[in-house]
């Protein structure tokens, strides 16, 4: 943030008093303009013993595989807005469940959460932010192709429940370490260096911790 989006005054980065951390402050009209985590909101759709992904038709990892998820809208609820990105990626009518995980990502200042999803039936029509949807089997899931650290995590903490036929609520923190930037000669063009970085940072991350809800749940849990 360069300016004050109140009064326009260009802003400075300092503690204001009372506070410990350095905030966007306009010396002009003394707003304090806080900069806080965004949340992202995604589904585990399933129908009968298949997981619904969809593969990505916009940046970051375009043309990886991931599960429908994205930003929380104002005015709407977590559960809601888990359930229009399902319809908007995927096009899939489902049952939202209760949720399963929730991913802390500091690096990026998001916090991604997964709800379980029964699907009401296997008919797709993906948007325009997807290239394709698809129902895979469990054998079949791209491991390799997908697009997030958080969304592999989540698949595969699914999957262990699945097997012991009770679910429960995940949670952990993802933590992205740096790496050093490629020598200039080893780039080759602006599209292929954004996807290598994007494949660097997630090749580089790792799961700090890791909890289970106590209680488990039986099933895949629709709305009550």
């Amino acid at each position: 943030m360069r300016y004050c989006p109140t009064c326009g005054h260009q802003v400075e980065q300092r503690i204001p008093a009372g506070d410990n951390r350095l905030r966007h402050c306009c010396p002009s009209c003394n707003a304090i303009h806080y900069q806080n985590p965004r949340l992202v909101l995604g589904t585990i759709p399933t129908w009968e013993n298949r997981i619904l992904l969809c593969r990505r038709a916009i940046e970051p990892r375009y043309g990886y595989w991931t599960l429908p998820a994205g930003f929380m809208e104002n005015d709407e609820s977590s559960g809601e807005g888990a359930e229009r990105e399902t319809v908007e990626e995927a096009g899939a009518r489902i049952e939202l469940g209760e949720p399963f995980s929730i991913l802390d990502v500091p690096h990026v200042h998001q916090v991604h959460m997964f709800f379980l999803a029964p699907m009401l039936g296997p008919q797709l029509d993906p948007g325009p932010e997807s290239l394709e949807a698809r129902l895979f089997n469990e054998a079949d899931i791209p491991w390799d192709s997908i697009a997030f650290r958080t969304v592999s995590q989540t698949l595969r903490w699914f999957l262990e429940d699945r097997r012991r036929g009770a679910y429960s609520l995940h949670t952990a923190t993802i933590r992205y370490e740096q790496r050093a930037p490629a020598p200039a000669d080893a780039r080759t063009d602006v599209q292929t260096d954004a996807r290598a970085s994007q494949a660097d940072a997630e090749a580089g991350a790792r799961t700090d911790t890791r909890t289970t809800a106590p209680g488990a749940r039986s099933g895949a849990g629709g709305r009550t």
